[in-house]
Formats: C-alpha cells, sequence, structure tokens
C-alpha cells in the first residue's frame, strides 16, 4: 500500500495483503516451511543478514504469512517493526530479556498482567535483576524511583484486573531523562484504540490472542518497536528461538480483517452492561474508564479512541465465596475461564488483593472481570439479573 493517510477501517481491509504476489488470492496463503532453499553457497552463507524484514531464510525467521501480520501490526501502531511470537507472554518476557542483564533494575506497574510478575519475581530475579513496582496511578512522580541502573519502566494501560489508566507520557518522559526504555502492555486497546509511540512508548507488547485473534482459538504475542529498539529486541527473541506458528499468524491475520467492526460492538456492550451493573445495589463501584466519574476518564479520552469490552466490578459485602461461586456458575452465557477477546462473554473472580505490593486493593467485596461478547446485550444483562439473584440468595444463606 501506499502511505496515504488511510482511516483504521481501510487499513484493516488492506494492509499485510499483496494479491499479485500470490496468484491474486485476496488472502496471503499460509506458509509451512522450516528448511529454505538457496541457489548458491553464496547466497546461503550471506543468509545471516536475516535482521532485513521480510527476508526469507529459515522458517524459524518468518516467513510471508509471518511478515503481512507484522507489516499490517507495525503500520497500524505507528511503528518501525513487529516481531510475532508464539504467545502474549512471549511477547513480554523477549523485550525485557533483550534490555537487560544481570545487576540491572526495572520499574513494572502494580496492576500488571500476572504472569509478567511472575516473571520479574522468578526469573529476573533468578538473572539478577531487580524490580521495583510502581502506583499505576504514580504518573510524573516515576522520577523519584529512577536509579543509575534502571534499564526500563513497563506500564500496563488500562491494568488488565483493575484498569487504572497510567499517564503513559509523563511516565515516559521521566523515565528517557533517566535513559530508561519505555515498554507497555497494549493488549487493551489491541493496536486500534490508541497510538502508543505517540505517548512515548518505545516499545509496544500485546497478546494478540485477544481481540487481534478474536475466536479464542489461536495462541500469538505481537511486539512492536520504534527504530532504536527494532534490531536488538530482534536477535534477542531470535536468540530465545521464539516464533509464530503459521496457522495461528494466518488466524490472526484474518481476525484483523473484522477488529474495528468487533471492537465497536464490544465497547457497545461493554458500556451497556458497565452501565447497568453501576446502578446494581450489589456493585461497590464499577472499574471501566470510559464511564464518566471513573478516575482514569480524563487520561482514557486524552491518550484513547475508545473502549474494549473488558472491564471489572467490585462488589458490596457482604460477598460470601458461596453466594459468588453460585452467580458465576450458574451464568448460561458468560463463560467461566482465563484469557479474553473472543466473541464470548467471560466472567472471573480475581484476586488483585493477592499481588499488590506497592499499592493495596482495598473493596469490601469480590472483585469480578467482565468481557462483553458479541452477544445481544439484552440477553447479557438478563443472564447477569438471574446472576445476581442466585449471588442473593445464597447470602441470605450463607448468613
Amino acid at each position: 500500500m501506499t502511505k496515504r493517510d488511510y482511516k483504521a477501517d481501510t487499513l484493516l481491509a488492506h494492509l499485510g495483503r499483496d494479491p499479485k504476489a500470490f496468484h491474486g488470492a485476496v488472502n496471503p496463503p499460509v506458509y509451512h516451511a522450516s528448511t529454505i532453499l538457496f541457489d548458491s553457497l553464496d547466497a546461503y552463507e550471506d543468509r545471516h543478514r536475516y535482521l532485513e524484514k521480510g527476508k526469507v531464510v529459515y522458517g524459524l525467521l518468518g516467513t510471508p504469512t509471518t511478515f503481512a501480520l507484522e507489516e499490517a501490526v507495525a503500520r497500524l501502531e505507528g511503528g518501525s517493526g513487529c516481531i510475532a511470537v508464539s504467545s502474549g507472554l512471549a511477547a513480554i518476557t523477549g523485550p525485557i530479556l533483550a534490555l537487560v542483564e544481570s545487576g540491572d533494575h526495572i520499574l513494572v506497574s502494580d496492576s500488571v498482567y500476572q504472569p509478567t510478575r511472575k516473571f520479574c519475581d522468578h526469573m529476573l530475579r533468578r538473572l539478577g535483576v531487580e524490580t521495583t513496582y510502581y502506583d499505576p496511578l504514580i504518573g510524573a512522580g516515576i522520577a523519584a524511583l529512577m536509579r543509575p541502573n534502571t534499564r526500563l519502566v513497563f506500564l500496563e494501560s488500562p491494568g488488565s484486573l483493575t484498569f487504572e489508566v497510567q499517564d503513559a507520557p509523563a511516565i515516559a518522559a521521566a523515565a528517557k531523562a533517566a535513559g530508561a526504555a519505555v515498554l507497555m502492555d497494549t493488549t487493551w486497546p489491541a493496536s486500534l484504540l490508541c497510538r502508543p509511540f505517540e505517548l512515548g512508548v518505545d516499545i509496544s507488547i500485546q497478546a494478540g490472542t485477544k481481540y487481534i485473534v478474536g475466536h479464542s482459538d489461536a495462541m500469538l504475542g505481537l511486539i512492536t518497536t520504534n527504530e532504536a529498539f527494532e534490531q536488538k529486541v530482534r536477535l534477542a527473541v531470535q536468540e530465545l528461538g521464539q516464533c509464530a506458528a503459521p496457522d495461528d499468524v494466518y488466524l490472526a491475520l484474518r481476525g484483523l480483517r473484522t477488529l474495528s467492526v468487533r471492537l465497536a460492538r464490544h465497547q457497545e456492550t461493554g458500556l451497556a452492561l458497565a452501565r447497568w451493573l453501576a446502578a446494581r445495589p450489589e456493585v461497590e463501584r464499577v472499574l471501566h474508564p470510559a464511564l464518566p466519574g471513573d478516575p482514569g476518564n480524563d487520561l482514557w479520552r486524552r491518550d484513547f479512541s475508545g473502549a474494549s469490552g473488558l472491564f471489572g466490578v467490585v462488589l458490596r459485602a457482604p460477598c460470601p465465596r458461596a453466594a459468588v461461586a453460585a452467580m458465576i456458575e450458574g451464568m448460561e452465557l458468560f463463560g467461566l475461564g482465563s484469557s479474553w477477546g473472543g466473541f464470548e462473554s467471560l466472567m472471573i473472580a480475581a484476586y488483585p488483593e493477592r499481588t499488590r505490593s506497592a499499592t493495596t486493593w482495598d473493596a469490601p467485596g469480590r472483585t469480578l472481570r467482565i468481557h462483553a461478547g458479541l452477544e445481544h446485550p439484552a440477553d447479557l444483562i438478563a443472564d447477569l439479573e438471574a446472576g445476581f439473584e442466585r449471588f442473593n440468595r445464597a447470602v441470605r444463606e450463607n448468613a
């Protein structure tokens, strides 16, 4: 495609496609390949220039299917390049390992995805890298936590359980003044709802498993970088042996074409559920940055162009476990399971108070995380209403 400034909907329909290169096929085909054959010894021995984007030299390092997705995501996010890997967690760990060594220090949001925290607390600690967790609402105050050996700051905005929106430009400015890289988990906005590099981010990370794939049937991570970090991260990821499976990449390319229309529906339904839940007597508060009055609403309106379907709910006391179980286990439309971003609605009980270290999570009752799928909002609300009936019945029985 040309560099014309097309709208996102148009880009989604056309990026990563070159029918002339594939005998007129509308979609890039799936390339299953490990060995790549060369015409000459010179060409084979020169293959290690594989850091050149788009050069096919070995299956691990990418095929035309992979390159099509990477090109599309990099263009959508405004980055220099994108690297597809096997999972969202691999997209987190690869760039961190690329940038740190023993004796280094990193700063990580206290609202971070729990597997990210486990990686920092276990793997990085064993490698001699120290992690300090910071209040996600710290903003420019993060400058006080910087050390001479601080190599990176890791943001997640909004937080995946508690949905705090971080002041990314202020944090990025403080980090760069101290010589630290800025990484941000951007799974919630899914390449469309914010422009991370315009906020000062150096490396944008997301689980393509979620909204880009969109159908809960493939695992994928995506690392998009600015020019300064692209080659360093790309080489580290390759040295770790990370790549994305071709069939999963193909499913992500297919999902990408409908991303904008699906996200619009997820947003619409999510907000409808959030407003309905906010009026329920069993609910203490709803955690959704797109709701007026939410603590993160001003930053969300400044830095994001829309909302996804993932948000949280804090229940009021009394809130015995038996009541929460009765509510969740009896749902007809809300599934109980990890991940999110597919066409189906999900609900889990969350426990942010178990992992916080820089801040405390004060909630009178259990926190629920809800993903609004593509079902009709009225049906989902009816399912929630029946769930609250079970919840209230169990509260009375356990009084």
